[in-house]
């Protein structure tokens, strides 16, 4: 089994891919075990929904917050825009700094 990382539309994805056998019986068993054992990750990120300036970042790694929490501002032709948390969760990742130039579509942090 091999453990590829790939990105669909900016949205990171762990995928796991065995090599397919001739034995039929064998990968219908194997896949039946998969589809029960794999852990789900609900992971969110939260993506720039405009090209802009991050002005503030209200957020700390491993922080918790709650839904409609303004997780940072972000600055975009010269209005100050707050960017919210969609649900309840722990910040996993921010991959921004303050002053940084974003595109729309940018992940800005990952919330678990």
């Amino acid at each position: 089994m091999k453990k590829y990382y790939v990105e669909v539309n900016k949205t990171p994805y762990e995928v796991l891919i065995k090599e397919v056998t001739n034995e039929v019986s064998e990968t219908k068993q194997t896949n039946t075990m998969h589809a029960t054992t794999l852990p789900t990750t609900d992971v969110e990120n939260i993506i720039s929904p405009m090209p802009g300036s991050i002005f503030k970042i209200n957020i700390k790694n491993g922080q918790t917050v709650k839904a409609g929490d303004v997780l940072f501002v972000l600055e975009a032709m010269k209005m100050e825009n707050e960017i919210m948390a969609p649900k309840d969760g722990t910040v996993t990742n921010i991959n921004v700094q303050e002053g940084t130039s974003v595109e729309s579509g940018t992940i800005l942090c990952s919330i678990s």
